[in-house]
């Protein structure tokens, strides 16, 4: 198989029994020609010189030439089975070759059988879905649900917070990097980051986590009628960074959302199903229950798909219109579902999160103490986030430094996120099937990469 060589080392790729087709079809300068002519420049690629990914397997990507690289980014934290995972593409074959699509205005066997399975993966309660096509469209439903069953329009989010790219979900999203210079976000209100490492309060993670709290109900006395919808947040944010709040956070909060009578909204774009290894739900990580659950990406292992699982009487508010998704709950997008929940359990894909991700943590600690770009390491089992500071005590982003590390990295065959406000945090989200030898290649690879862009 390929080996991943340097100029100033080389290191082998762990062993892999798949050899991809030969590649066919148009040139890399063709696709990158075609790509600029007639996408939309909006549309950007992540490496100086764009990779062309042709086929994937497992934890694996190829390139049209058949170099094999060790994707640590599952297509930004979707691929959750592994790419081609064979039980999902058969399961999602089976079923185009039955029915493609007529849309819920009929019945299908398909649509409630995957809600059924959700539902016993929730706490009690929480048992009813809508399905969507996306992240985006699962927090703008929920931000609609929230709205209605309350009665009222305000919604807390945080600081440093991603919840989408559509028009309502940009209002929720905190980061001016991926806001659009339009009237957004009405009624919408940024809270304090509970993020130990860069917030505006001092004291231990328990004690900022309190303090961030508690600007969540000056927030609520200061900023809005006095009653909210709701508050969304990440347990773990993934744009952000992969920072997480101390324990207390969310129940404090939770508590303070209710007695002013808002709903709790979980999203689970990129911690659900498994990933923060301890539990399914990265909600579960802190000991609460939210009242509605957004989920995405790692649901369908890269099928466009999405889903809202709430209470029956918070669902009941939309039925007080017509409310429709064309390919909510398609056919096939339950399908690959409902095969995902299959290998997740059948693999034990979450005990690999929890096991993986400690020994991936302790590496990337051991690193810390070795290179002085890394200022700190975070996340919970394959939810990881390094950051790159130029200095630990001033903590000034090491931006830069970060996009050459994912280049050294890439040229040695290992394939990186990068996110924060700053872009100066490494995002770790690998297929839930990556390995021992996998992690260990990896933190070689980083090693190498860090101390190169370290001189």
């Amino acid at each position: 198989m390929a080996t991943a060589t340097t100029e100033k080392t080389a290191l082998r790729l762990p062993a892999c029994d798949h050899t991809p087709r030969p590649y066919t079809g148009p040139s890399r300068a063709e696709v990158l020609a075609g790509r600029r002519a007639h996408c939309n420049p909006a549309i950007f690629t992540l490496y100086a010189e764009p990779l062309l990914i042709v086929e994937g397997f497992r934890q694996w990507l190829f390139d049209e030439t058949g170099r094999r690289y060790l994707d640590l980014f599952a297509g930004i934290v979707t691929v959750s089975c592994g790419h081609s995972h064979p039980k999902v593409v058969k399961a999602m074959q089976d079923q185009i070759s039955l029915l493609t699509h007529t849309t819920t205005i009929y019945l299908h066997p398909n649509f409630p059988a995957f809600a059924k399975r959700l539902a016993a993966k929730m706490p009690p309660g929480l048992d009813v879905t809508y399905f969507t096509n996306s992240g985006s469209e699962a927090n703008d439903l929920a931000m609609l649900m929230a709205r209605l069953h309350t009665g009222h329009f305000d919604l807390i989010a945080l600081q440093n917070c991603y919840h989408g790219g559509s028009w309502s979900t940009m209002g929720l999203t905190s980061h001016h990097t991926w806001k659009f210079p339009l009237p957004q976000g009405f009624g919408v209100h940024h809270a304090p980051a509970p993020d130990p490492y860069r917030s505006r309060f001092t004291g231990t993670p328990g004690e900022i986590a309190h303090q961030a709290a508690e600007a969540v109900r000056d927030l609520i006395r200061f900023a809005t009628p006095g009653k909210v919808a709701g508050f969304i947040a990440e347990p773990i944010q993934g744009v952000g960074g992969a920072t997480m709040p101390a324990a207390n956070y969310f129940p404090e909060v939770y508590e303070i959302i209710r007695a002013h009578g808002g709903l709790c909204i979980a999203d689970e774009v990129q911690t659900g199903f498994g990933r923060t290894g301890d539990h399914f739900w990265g909600f579960q990580n802190f000991g609460v229950v939210p009242d509605l659950v957004t989920m995405a990406k790692g649901i369908g292992n890269g099928a466009p798909l999405g889903a809202v699982t709430t209470r029956m009487e918070i669902a009941q508010a939309l039925a007080q219109r017509i409310h429709f998704n064309t390919y909510g709950g398609n056919p096939v997008s339950m399908a690959a579902g409902l095969a995902v929940l299959d290998v997740i359990e059948e693999e034990g894909l979450q005990e690999n999160c929890r096991v993986l991700g400690a020994r991936f943590r302790a590496g990337l600690e051991g690193l810390a103490q070795r290179h002085r770009l890394i200022g700190d390491v975070r996340g919970k089992g394959l939810m990881i986030g390094v950051e790159l500071v130029r200095d630990r005590a001033t903590k000034e982003p090491a931006t830069q430094e970060t996009k050459d590390l994912l280049e050294h990295a890439r040229e040695m065959g290992v394939l990186l996120g990068k996110g924060g406000l700053f872009g100066n945090v490494l995002r770790i989200k690998p297929p839930m099937c990556i390995t021992a030898g996998d992690v260990d290649f990896a933190l070689a690879v980083l090693d190498e990469a860090l101390g190169r862009v370290e001189g």
